[in-house]
């Protein structure tokens, strides 16, 4: 899914430190494409976590007792520690790519699952018996009806798991994942180095980048997406 990168592209050239500025110049292509890297397996977590969320909010909405257990459950799971989950998916999966998407994944549909089934759930439901008055089925009703209204409260938690997520994958740098945290990783590791500062603070600002980048796109989505009477 991703090529790896090895680690001595990101290494600093040793000799004298220069500053943030002289440091970017000098790599603007390994750090475009560990940039890339990084958006990309945001976005494709996101993405896959956000469809799995709502498929599991559409399967428990419409049972108090299931959507009140679901809903727990997925504020509980926000406490387990990111990193431990990432070394307990090494012992299957191994280092790389695999381990680092599906915990981000994971984390991923946490937000999104919360928020769809509230939306769901606070559809008036004398707009649902209307629809079913017109003779429209259950699926009908949940595409054109109860989804459209409640989308503007799961698009709140697509930007709130976006922005988790974004931060969140740094960390998967630990088990030899793509994306800007082997920047982070390995200034922090040589503190005291040549460019060992400059190496960790272009990661950070980097990932700063990309998550303001995603949310204005979350944002202008929602002005296309969601109908003026719902905003």
């Amino acid at each position: 899914m991703y090529p790896a990168i090895a680690r001595e592209s990101v290494q600093p050239d040793d000799g004298n430190a220069v500053n943030l500025w002289s440091y970017v110049q000098g790599r603007g292509e390994v750090l475009t494409f560990l940039t890339y890297q990084h958006a990309s397996l945001a976005f494709q977590t996101v993405l896959v976590g956000t469809v799995v969320a709502v498929l599991i909010a559409v399967a428990v909405y419409r049972l108090p007792l299931a959507s009140a257990l679901t809903l727990t459950s997925s504020r509980v799971a926000l406490t387990i520690p990111s990193l431990a989950l990432l070394a307990l998916l090494l012992v299957p999966f191994g280092l790389g790519v695999v381990p680092s998407f599906l915990m981000l994944a994971f984390f991923a549909a946490l937000p999104v699952i919360g928020n769809a089934i509230v939306g769901l759930r606070s559809v008036p439901a004398t707009v649902v018996e209307s629809a079913r008055g017109i003779g429209l089925s259950r699926w009908r009703i949940l595409l054109t009806v109860e989804l459209p209204i409640a989308w503007p409260v799961i698009l709140t938690g697509i930007r709130v798991s976006t922005q988790m997520i974004v931060g969140v994958a740094a960390i998967v740098a630990y088990v030899l994942g793509p994306g800007l945290g082997s920047l982070i990783f390995n200034g922090l590791s040589r503190l005291g180095g040549a460019n060992a500062l400059e190496m960790a603070l272009t990661g950070t600002i980097l990932i700063v980048v990309v998550a303001l980048v995603f949310d204005a796109l979350l944002v202008l989505l929602g002005r296309l997406t969601i109908a003026k009477g719902l905003a």
